[in-house]
């Protein structure tokens, strides 16, 4: 099961009315049942809020989050904080998984610089694609920042690349990358 699904059931006691959820009838809300149970995706807050239930509640009945102690707690915690918020009418602040904006911009640099590489361009060239011609002096490339830059691109998007991306779904976490 995905890291930011939550596996749900119904609460064995009594809970305010903003926190029972009538699964059949959420506006906006899919519902689908599957050989492991039911499967909801839970428009609320602005977010979609991806739910698994191994029994469908009954209607209007409170709901509890069971929160493994695995490896992805962190990010289920998020995505249960999230939902909570929801529920209150808050503010959700930033998805689980999102990436702040200079890993992203990092990232899909180094990406590209893997695609530059991998069609054969040298360095100079891919700082080129990424940077434009502009930024690349004619003289002392071999000590421009530019070229370090490009290299250490390169050098991400093999790394990436040879980690099938995990690298990216694993944030915050640090592999050692033995090849």
């Amino acid at each position: 099961m995905l890291s930011t699904v939550l596996a749900a059931r119904a609460a064995n006691c009594m809970a305010p009315k903003s926190y029972k959820l009538d699964f059949a009838n959420l506006p906006g809300s899919e519902l689908r049942r599957a050989p492991d149970g039911w499967h909801a995706i839970v428009p609320l807050g602005g977010a979609k809020h991806r739910l698994w239930l191994s029994k469908l509640p009954a209607s209007g009945s409170a709901v509890v989050v069971d929160l493994p102690l695995d490896a992805n707690f962190e990010l289920r915690l998020g995505a249960a904080r999230r939902f909570w918020l929801a529920l209150e009418h808050r503010p959700l602040g930033t998805p689980p998984l999102a990436l702040p904006a200079l890993k992203r911009r990092r990232l899909i640099l180094a990406l590209r610089a893997l695609d530059g590489w991998q069609e054969g361009n040298s360095y100079r060239q891919i700082a080129q694609g990424l940077f434009g011609s502009h930024r690349i002096a004619g003289r002392g490339w071999k000590t421009d920042d530019l070229r370090s830059r490009t290299i250490r691109l390169v050098k991400l998007g093999r790394r990436l690349m040879r980690l099938r991306c995990r690298a990216l779904l694993h944030k915050g976490r640090r592999r050692k990358d033995s090849s």
